[in-house]
């Protein structure tokens, strides 16, 4: 079973570049915008690869990362 502490950092990681780069997009268009381009299902992507994901789509740089 995966670990219940990843849900936090992740949900923070995923509100502060929602919150910086289309904090008029409903949830979601987020989620569609951002994913519905990705070649594999997001129901069977890990966290990290989703905020990798999201990162690439807004050009979000290593230095440029949110908290």
């Amino acid at each position: 079973m995966r670990s219940k502490d990843r849900i936090v950092p992740f949900m923070l990681n995923l509100a502060e570049i929602w919150k910086e780069k289309c904090p008029d997009w409903r949830f979601g268009q987020l989620m569609i915008n951002v994913l519905g381009s990705f070649d594999r299902d997001p129901f069977f992507i890990e966290e990290d690869e989703i905020l990798d994901r999201f990162k690439k789509y807004f050009n979000i740089e290593v230095n440029d990362e949110p908290r």
